[in-house]
């Protein structure tokens, strides 16, 4: 699996996730689509979008409803687009989703392996504790607070593959992956507190975007902007930032 293909593999989601075309998110220029329901979507998307931007660098890529895409397509006009997903503009851009009894809801940015850095970090991150590789039918005990961001209670059934690190018979550390498309899947990561900071979590990420890899799907891991910890691990993981989103919803 090369960089240029789960590139090219995230680019055709996102797509199908805003009703637009791969290469949309490639033009210099800022984009401005109707977003409609896609069975090929990300399953956990509530579609159509009121508006959601999406940007990958070059520009924006708005899917939204028509009574808002004329505000979309001059709020995502500016020249420096990283000041639209930056404070001030935050707060026009509430103010004008108020009027539609919407505001911003979900703001994150996703990132996908880069191959030599994972290669790397598969070499590196050698977890201190015994690694298991757990598939669906173990999962059935483990949805449990402390595993929250591994499983997903509300879609068990897109709950595919982990890894899970053990100190004896006890699982302290936990990466799982749901299928949320055709050809991607997520990966999330826990670990009990008092073992933290000792190289497990980078150790089973790697470990199970590897598995994912082996698989033939593309692995990719989300995390809010003010997650440090998250975002440096998977930094450490072997992944890098790809895109980030803006998601409004009804305030209700």
């Amino acid at each position: 699996m090369t960089n240029e293909f789960i590139l090219e593999t995230a680019l055709k989601q996102s797509a199908i996730d805003s009703n637009c075309k791969p290469e949309d998110f490639k033009s210099l220029e800022p984009v401005v689509v109707t977003s409609n329901q896609n069975p090929l979507a990300r399953r956990y998307l509530k579609l159509p979008f009121f508006l959601d931007l999406t940007s990958y660098g070059s520009n924006i890529v708005a899917s939204c409803s028509p009574e808002i895409a004329d505000f979309a397509k001059s709020f995502i006009s500016r020249p420096d687009i990283e000041h639209c997903f930056e404070t001030p503009a935050l707060y026009e851009l509430n103010a004008e989703l108020a009027k539609y009894n919407h505001r911003v809801l979900h703001m994150a940015e996703y990132f996908l392996p880069e191959m030599n850095a994972l290669n790397e970090a598969s070499k590196k991150n050698i977890c201190p504790l015994p690694i298991k590789i757990l598939t669906q039918q173990d999962f059935a005990d483990l949805y449990k607070p402390e595993w929250s961001n591994a499983l997903c209670e509300a879609r068990r059934e897109l709950d595919v593959l982990g890894a899970a690190a053990f100190d004896g018979d006890k699982m302290v550390g936990f990466a799982a992956c749901s299928a949320d498309c055709d050809d991607m899947w997520q990966i999330g990561i826990d670990v009990l507190p008092e073992y933290r900071h000792g190289g497990i979590a980078k150790s089973l990420v790697t470990r199970l975007a590897c598995e994912i890899i082996e698989r033939g799907k593309v692995p990719f891991y989300c995390a809010a902007w003010s997650n440090v910890k998250s975002v440096r691990c998977a930094i450490a993981s072997g992944f890098r930032p790809a895109w980030v989103t803006i998601t409004a919803k009804p305030i209700e």
